[in-house]
């Protein structure tokens, strides 16, 4: 049998340094690698679940003419916001006025045949029982008087008819909010068919919908049963730059069905949306919410539930999903497997995978390999206060 011939010296001291190396004895620098740890424990937590949802106007109305005619004058800035009640548009007025004199006349001119016709009418009556009174005449007159009532009627009715459609030729705000820019200018003839002239959309409160699916409401009604229903839960939005907006909402609604094509059913929520400090109505964006938007819906629970709990940094994820690395006997890093719950930026909660009391690695994961003895100590808040760990030494 032939030997092999002994390794040099150099190759065999390279050898043991590759050893040394390898992932389960590498000790980074002739010790344990030092790291910062927290304790698992029960804590306060504000339950948070999130939904993209839609901004909506509680209110929205399209100005349409009542009558035809020509358009003359327009009393609003485009894209400001109005009051209920302001005048926005006049449409001609004077064929609606000279109709309303017309009418006003022929109700003048009934009054007075109707006053001449109950004269006779009580002059046949006061004759009737005399030899120079005859019951036909009574009877003519009885209907004489009837037939110019009933025309007194029917020319007040159309008086009035006039009146309303005089009154149509101002249009006025019928709600409050912010109006679009003017479909039809000056001088155009507008009519019921003509569509909209223009639209509000009310500003302050706003509707927030968002669809949730079916298992997630199923859960969000057991996670807040017996605790005032949806009167426990906090509505908070998150704009498109990431901001949290600055007012909380409630929800108010819930649909009554449920789509079929997604499995979804619709919940609303009902938010202020009050000026921006510093701006007016007339500013081109007073409020930060606007119809159409799309946000991020959180909802959170009105008082925080104690659950196990452990800082969102020492959570990391792999293709297998979320694990930590837990302090075992002998200052052995052991890598868990976990599974969270609802889950704040700062804090995730811990359905499974740990037990209370237990350490977990918070600041010096990148020196963490599964197996090997590291040196721990109590983490500390960073200077920014954020969960952030800072490990000893």
């Amino acid at each position: 049998m032939r030997l092999c011939p002994p390794l040099p010296h150099a190759a065999f001291a390279l050898l043991l340094a590759l050893l040394a190396a390898s992932p389960g004895h590498a000790q980074f620098g002739g010790g344990p690698p030092a790291v910062g740890t927290t304790t698992v424990r029960r804590q306060p937590v504000t339950e948070s679940s999130e939904f993209i949802g839609r901004v909506q106007a509680i209110d929205k109305v399209d100005l349409v003419p009542r009558v035809t005619a020509f358009l003359e004058e327009i009393h609003f800035t485009e894209g400001a916001e109005v009051k209920q009640g302001d005048l926005l548009y006049v449409l001609e007025r004077g064929p609606f006025e000279a109709d309303v004199a017309a009418k006003q006349a022929a109700v003048a001119q009934t009054q007075a045949l109707l006053r001449n016709a109950t004269i006779t009418l009580n002059r046949a009556q006061s004759l009737l029982n005399t030899p120079a009174g005859q019951r036909s005449v009574y009877d003519d007159a009885l209907a004489q008087q009837g037939s110019y009532a009933a025309q007194l009627q029917s020319a007040e009715a159309q008086l009035r008819a006039s009146m309303i459609n005089l009154a149509y030729t101002e249009i006025r705000a019928p709600v409050a909010g912010r109006i679009t820019r003017t479909n039809v200018t000056v001088g155009n003839v507008v009519s019921p068919s003509s569509g909209a002239l223009a639209t509000i959309y009310s500003q302050d409160p706003m509707y927030v919908l968002f669809p949730v699916s079916t298992r997630a409401a199923l859960d969000l009604r057991s996670r807040f049963a017996g605790k005032s229903g949806l009167g426990a839960v906090v509505v908070k939005l998150r704009l498109a730059d990431g901001s949290i907006f600055g007012q909380t909402g409630r929800l108010d609604y819930i649909e009554p069905t449920i789509a079929t094509s997604t499995d979804t059913v619709i919940f609303r929520a009902h938010v202020p949306n009050p000026l921006v400090p510093g701006r007016t109505p007339s500013d081109p964006t007073p409020r930060e919410l606007v119809d159409g938007e799309f946000v991020t819906v959180l909802l959170e629970g009105v008082e925080p539930a104690l659950a196990l709990a452990i800082p969102r940094a020492a959570v990391l994820t792999d293709q297998r999903g979320n694990y930590v690395y837990v302090i075992g006997p002998g200052n052995h890093a052991e890598q868990r497997r976990i599974q969270l719950g609802q889950s704040t930026p700062a804090t995730a909660v811990v359905l499974g995978g740990l037990t209370e009391g237990e350490a977990v690695v918070v600041d010096g994961l990148q020196r963490v390999r599964p197996g090997i003895v590291v040196n721990p100590a109590p983490a500390v808040a960073g200077p920014s206060g954020s969960n952030g760990a800072k490990a000893p030494g």
